[in-house]
């Protein structure tokens, strides 16, 4: 039973790490958004600038365990056995609880998570201990540091209300002052901007980076013997202006002789300032609760009382933390951010969000949203009857997007917004959670950083009437994550302190086995997701500008449709046949999921039409032809894939073995048409398309006589109304398809022309899916 505490100590490390890991993985948009999202910078850069301030934060760190230790709960009141339930069901909770939100790719507030952890698995404890003793449950009061979590809801909803009105309020007025022209503004315009926003940034280094380390708590002489964290909160009008005055006469100087783009310094500046802060704030979030129990062990095991008798009193105390220790999980944090793909995932849901351009909304819209949309183009058009029409031209004015010329040899990545805007993120972000530090206000820095980004993409204008109902119903939905963070953080961690208060040496082993079963799982299942994106059968956009073009361009995707409408179409028979339920139901998804690239096929009709010339514009035709012609195609699979899975879902007789045997016949019978028709569009033999054709009438005459054959069986011998209407059913649909495929084919037929050469153009990337691959060297 004694050595039960040393083996939790052990796991509480590997937990610590694993913590690190995934908490990382969904804080790093906090510092990442703003300098990927505008391309400012090489990704190799921005990932140097973020990897230096996230170890010197974790080293400035030392300060901020005290908030494991006694920030939620009194540790007094806990004896050393109830502590080590306490904290083990905390690590348990948040590994898992993070790791959920990295894989649907939704950033969260490690934060809120571990603080509502904490809170839950203390007022667990302190109910069997006063449900033990027979007391009063209202006795749970004393437990717990009640304001703390009060204070967290509040700052909660300042922090989505206030972040969203001021981060859209700057940019506006930003983009009013600078317009999308800014770089050909004079340098002072510059110089001011850059004073400002390094201003803010830099202070906020000082205000939440530094302000809760140890070292802010030491005395200078410098400062009259005072210390830098006093020095910070009795200064800040002094500090604010000179730091304005200094930063604006570098700036001007920078850009006046120097050349150097002011906007590029602030974003570099402003990501290194919110990596240092993320690391020196929000580690506590990861390794405070491992350190905290680690040193109540080495006080238990001094003492020699029993577990349950040794109070937690020396968890009130201030305990410096190991210098080695937070530099070792700096580096983890570092490592982290190079190598995480999930961080990647979570980073693009915001870049997505807040994207100037069009991209594929993932989010669907909800009456919420629509009802938000609806009453901001309400308050659009009354301003507009407000504003003098003068005033509305000169503000139309500024913000007018550019157009960027493309060269038809070169793939141009848009980025997702200006730097105007990144800089507005960063500065904006820092001056806030700096006013929240400096009153003491427990502000997320996710939720500050995410609807601040928010705010500015709705101010300048990203949210148009193509994307703003998908957008808000993505902010909606982050939104509504944070509070389940909240609700769910407190609702598991009770739980996990409970079981393992029922039985320690039995459910310790079980719930951290299960816990690194669902991450190992969950790892698998984001690597399977992440393969099957690139996945060789997946459908590719076509870039042609001629007919000719577009019938070699799109060779392989037909291909890869006629094999997976084959495979799709025999599992569903099969399945019928065997009634085999899962072999259905993967066939179903299958569709889905076919239907889905199809749809994004035709999505990009748009952009494939708008990059023609007009010399070309025969290819549009032929393109939205075979778009039309594949989803009748897939809509043939999907209804033949669901009505097969409900007839065998509902348990309804199974098909006649006469019915079965007609409908492989049936099958045999388009596998080698289907199997021609892929052989030939795989090796672009185009000519053979032709003798493909001639099969159809074989085709279409032996699915008739199956129909005419169970018309007869239904006068004289069918007794099932639900196996008939399956059968006509699939045979009917089945006619559909053949005839949709020989429709595709016939267009290929008639439009291929081997004596003309296919010329080719380039489109515009949406939106950046991978960074690694769009680094710009300066």
């Amino acid at each position: 039973m004694e050595n039960i505490y040393l083996y939790m100590i052990i796991a509480l490390a590997i937990l610590a790490i694993a913590d690190l890991v995934v908490g990382v993985s969904n804080d790093a948009v906090n510092f990442l958004n703003s300098a990927i999202g505008s391309k400012a910078i090489s990704f190799k850069t921005i990932m140097i600038v973020a990897s230096l301030g996230v170890a010197v934060g974790a080293v400035f760190s030392s300060g901020m365990m005290e908030v494991a230790r006694k920030g939620i709960f009194n540790p007094s009141e806990f004896m050393f056995n109830e502590i080590m339930i306490i904290f083990m069901a905390v690590m348990i909770t948040d590994i898992l609880l993070l790791d959920f939100f990295n894989s649907v790719g939704m950033p969260t507030s490690t934060t809120v998570s571990i603080v509502f952890e904490l809170l839950g698995a203390a007022v667990a404890m302190a109910l069997i201990k006063i449900g033990h003793d027979g007391g009063n449950f209202d006795e749970v009061i004393n437990y717990i540091n009640t304001s703390k979590a009060s204070q967290i809801i509040f700052g909660i909803l300042l922090s989505v209300i206030v972040a969203f009105s001021i981060g859209a309020l700057v940019q506006w007025v930003s983009r009013l002052l600078l317009s999308y022209n800014f770089e050909n503004k004079a340098h002072w315009v510059g110089a001011l901007f850059g004073g400002f926003a390094l201003t803010a940034i830099t202070y906020f280094i000082f205000m939440k980076g530094l302000k809760g380390t140890s070292y802010a708590k030491e005395s200078f002489d410098i400062l009259g013997g005072g210390t830098m964290k006093d020095f910070l909160e009795t200064q800040v009008l002094s500090i604010v202006l000179v730091s304005s005055v200094f930063w604006s006469l570098l700036s001007y100087v920078l850009i006046a002789f120097a050349k150097t783009n002011i906007y590029k310094l602030i974003i570099i500046v402003g990501t290194f300032a919110l990596a240092l802060a993320f690391a020196g704030n929000d580690l506590v979030n990861f390794i405070g609760v491992p350190v905290a129990a680690y040193n109540a062990f080495l006080e238990w095991s001094a003492s020699g009382v029993l577990a349950t008798e040794f109070p937690m009193d020396i968890l009130a105390e201030k305990v410096p933390t190991n210098n080695w220790l937070l530099f070792g999980a700096g580096m983890v944090m570092v490592l982290t951010l190079w190598f995480s793909t999930k961080a990647k995932g979570v980073v693009k849901t915001s870049l997505d969000l807040s994207s100037q351009g069009e991209t594929q909304e993932r989010f669907q819209p909800n009456w919420l949203s629509r009802g938000f949309v609806r009453s901001a183009m309400l308050m659009s058009q009354m301003s507009s009857y407000m504003l003098p029409k003068s005033w509305q031209a000169k503000i139309e004015k500024q913000f007018e997007t550019p157009v960027i010329p493309l060269s038809k040899d070169k793939v141009y990545e848009l980025p997702a917004f200006d730097l105007v805007r990144a800089a507005v993120n960063l500065m904006v972000a820092a001056v806030l959670i700096s006013i929240a530090t400096s009153y003491k206000l427990p502000l997320s820095t996710t939720y500050v950083t995410f609807m601040v980004a928010m705010g500015t993409s709705l101010a300048d204008r990203a949210w148009g009437a193509e994307s703003a109902v998908y957008r808000v119903a993505g902010v909606l939905n982050v939104i509504g994550g944070w509070f389940f963070t909240a609700f769910s953080a407190f609702t598991a961690a009770a739980l996990v302190a409970y079981l393992l208060n029922l039985n320690l040496d039995v459910m310790f082993p079980i719930l951290l086995v299960t816990a690194f079963g669902l991450l190992i799982r969950s790892s698998i299942a984001h690597n399977k997701k992440a393969k099957e994106v690139k996945a060789e059968d997946s459908l590719t956009r076509a870039e042609s500008s001629s007919v000719q073009g577009v019938i070699h361009e799109s060779a392989n995707n037909i291909a890869n449709v006629v094999k997976r409408t084959n495979r799709i179409y025999s599992n569903a028979i099969v399945g019928l046949a065997r009634q085999d339920l899962a072999l259905l139901k993967k066939s179903k998804k299958q569709v889905v999921k076919l239907t889905a690239e199809v749809d994004d096929l035709r999505d990009n009709v748009f952009y494939f039409i708008k990059n023609l010339d007009e010399s070309s514009v025969d290819a549009s035709d032929f393109y939205i032809n075979i778009l039309g012609y594949l989803q009748d195609m897939t809509q043939s699979l999907e209804y033949i894939s669901k009505v097969s899975h409900k007839h065998v879902n509902n348990n309804h007789k199974k098909l006649k073995f006469s019915q079965i045997k007609e409908l492989k016949e049936v099958d045999d019978k388009l596998e080698v048409l289907f199997e021609d028709t892929r052989a030939a569009f795989n090796s672009e033999s185009f000519e053979q398309i032709g003798a493909i054709l001639d099969e159809r009438t074989e085709v279409y005459k032996l699915v008739k006589e199956k129909i005419k054959r169970q018309v007869a069986r239904t006068r004289t011998e069918e007794s099932s109304p639900k196996n008939t209407t399956l059968y006509f059913s699939m045979l009917l649909e089945t006619k559909d398809l053949i005839k949709a495929t020989m429709n595709l084919l016939e267009e290929y037929h008639n439009s291929f022309d081997s004596s003309v050469e296919p010329a080719t153009i380039t489109v515009v990337d949406e939106i950046i899916e991978n960074p690694e691959s769009s680094e710009q060297e300066e």
